[in-house]
């Protein structure tokens, strides 16, 4: 789901023309080349607080136990200043060093998978888990890309995605349970070479099984849970 996320957003990023790089997105106070700027800002964060695990500034930062509004705060002062701070640079620019600063984060991670990266109250998120939720920012960014453009985007397997939610970010819960039916995995594997679509026809909730929120059910649950009016 990790790879899928960055894939998929090289792939809507090469849709936009320089004219669509200048319009807004579903951030309203970022157009599509400040999206993919601030996407590179977040990958070269991963990296950082992994550099810095178990006393990065983000595990400072969560180990006060900031209220969801506190830290969307934080975040935002910081995502801003971050994204002033960058080299001017085209929207595919941006994007080129985000797919190469998330895949080398990604091997990163094999090596360091169960220590420990921060805690957030009585919760300790371990790497892995700390690339859940990379995988969760990826996908919703590319829901962001995706509508820019005029269509919808849902990912291949959203119960792996919100899996990933609740392993990597326990400080944002979502509003509905959700859990993996044993035949993810494999559906998932499956769909590898095809990763994530982006579409505006119908959806399937084919599948699911009883405990199981649906594929439409989990991401949705996640539009919501971030902010995102489900479309």
């Amino acid at each position: 789901m990790y790879h899928s996320g960055v894939t998929v957003i090289c792939q809507l990023a090469a849709q936009f023309t320089d004219e669509a790089w200048a319009a807004p997105t579903t951030c309203p106070e970022w157009r599509a080349a400040d999206l993919a700027g601030h996407l590179r800002c977040v990958a070269d964060d991963y990296h950082e607080y992994l550099d810095d695990a178990p006393m990065s500034r983000l595990a400072r930062l969560m180990a006060r136990t900031p209220s969801p509004e506190s830290l969307a705060r934080k975040l935002a002062r910081q995502n801003s200043a971050e994204l002033a701070a960058l080299p001017d640079a085209t929207g595919p620019e941006h994007i080129a060093a985000f797919a190469a600063s998330a895949r080398a984060y990604a091997d990163r991670t094999l090596s360091a998978w169960e220590l420990p990266h921060h805690r957030f109250g009585d919760t300790v998120v371990t790497v892995g888990g700390m690339v859940g939720a990379a995988s969760v920012e990826w996908h919703l960014h590319a829901w962001d890309l995706a509508a820019s453009l005029g269509k919808d985007y849902e990912p291949a397997s959203p119960e792996l995605l919100a899996a990933g939610w609740r392993a990597g970010m326990p400080h944002l819960p979502l509003a509905t349970a959700v859990t993996v039916a044993p035949n993810v995995a494999a559906v998932a594997g499956a769909r590898a070479n095809g990763g994530s679509r982006a579409s505006g026809g119908s959806r399937s909730n084919g599948g699911s099984r009883a405990g199981t929120v649906g594929r439409e059910g989990a991401w949705q649950a996640m539009l919501r849970a971030s902010g995102r009016p489900p479309r």
